[in-house]
Formats: C-alpha cells, sequence, structure tokens
C-alpha cells in the first residue's frame, strides 16, 4: 500500500544481471522491456524487473554509466499499462499517467522505438536530481528517467533506438552487465 498511490501490484524479478536472468525475465513477461541498442558507450545493463498483478503489467530495466560531467549516472527505462504507476513513481510524480501532462503539446524528442518513430515529452518532476521523459511505445507508456538529469541528454544524443529485449536474446552474451542498480528499489 502506497500513502500517494494506493494499492500498488508488487515488482518482482531483481536479481544480479546475467544472461540467465535476463533469458528468465523475457520469458516471464508479455510486455516489452526496452533498452537502447546498441548500448550507448561506458554504459551497462544494471538490471530489470517487472511488477505484477495477475499477469505482467509494467516492466522496468536499469541501466548505469557515466554522467557527462564526471561521476555516475543512472537510467531507468519503464514500459506499463495505463494506470500502473511505476514510472511516475521512478519519476517522482504525484499521478500515476502522464496524460495531462503530455496533452496538446507537441513533442520535445524523438526516438526509434521497437522500428517506429516515437515522440518523447519532457516532463518537470518535482525532486531536481532527475530528468524524466515519457511517450507511447506498443500500446503503453514508455518512461525514461535519468540520475543526474545531464545524463539523460548524453544518453538521449547517443542512444535514439530502443529495442524490446526479447528481440535480442540470441545476443545477450553481448549486452553489457555490471552489479545491480539501487536506483530499482522505491526509495527514490
Amino acid at each position: 500500500m502506497c500513502e500517494r498511490h494506493g494499492v500498488v501490484p508488487g515488482l518482482h524479478g531483481f536479481a544480479e544481471p546475467s544472461v540467465h536472468t535476463l533469458l528468465q525475465h523475457v520469458a516471464a513477461s508479455p510486455l516489452p522491456t526496452w533498452l537502447p541498442w546498441p548500448v550507448p558507450e561506458a554504459w551497462s545493463l544494471a538490471g530489470c524487473g517487472r511488477v505484477v498483478e495477475h499477469t505482467t503489467v509494467a516492466t522496468v530495466m536499469a541501466l548505469s554509466g557515466p554522467d557527462p560531467l564526471g561521476g555516475p549516472g543512472d537510467m531507468l527505462l519503464v514500459a506499463e499499462e495505463p494506470g500502473v504507476g511505476l514510472g511516475a513513481r521512478y519519476g517522482a510524480l504525484r499521478s500515476p499517467d502522464p496524460g495531462a501532462v503530455v496533452a496538446n503539446r507537441p513533442a520535445d524528442a524523438r526516438v526509434v522505438v521497437g522500428g517506429h518513430p516515437t515522440p518523447l515529452w519532457f516532463v518537470d518532476p518535482p525532486a531536481d536530481d532527475r530528468q524524466v521523459v515519457v511517450g507511447e511505445a506498443s500500446g503503453r507508456w514508455l518512461w525514461m528517467i535519468f540520475w543526474p538529469p545531464l545524463a539523460g541528454a548524453s544518453v538521449l544524443l547517443d542512444a535514439s533506438t530502443l529495442v524490446d529485449l526479447r528481440d535480442l536474446v540470441g545476443e545477450l552474451e553481448v549486452v553489457p552487465l555490471t552489479g545491480l542498480s539501487t536506483r530499482l528499489g522505491l526509495e527514490g
């Protein structure tokens, strides 16, 4: 039970990233798990998970890499059904869906997601330690949350294509892996 969002489905599947855990994640989730491809230089996959109600309703992929100004950077990519609120929670937003934030506004950026040009909107989070970007892909919300905010600009310039992890099963051995990201916990 979340004080702000009420009853929230459980978040599952975090484990030290390995080819085996990625295969388990892909097998358990009917939703896409988005990954920049190729992975931006010096960035690596730092975990994945899913929100399960009766079936998977959201996936999350964590990546870690450098902040352009020095120090570590983190990125979470969330694919979720409307109303789940996982992306909003990571982005520190009050509403579970970004609909009102992006309605009647031109897109701020575009990336290719699953082979389709996809508009993205920058969302002003109440926490200034992150950058939040949202769009719609495959009929679901696509959230990209970056710590620190400047890491987002760097990654979006370098990673303009997102692919579903399920489409990379034959190439998982070449996906750079690192330790489990602390950002996957819902502490903020």
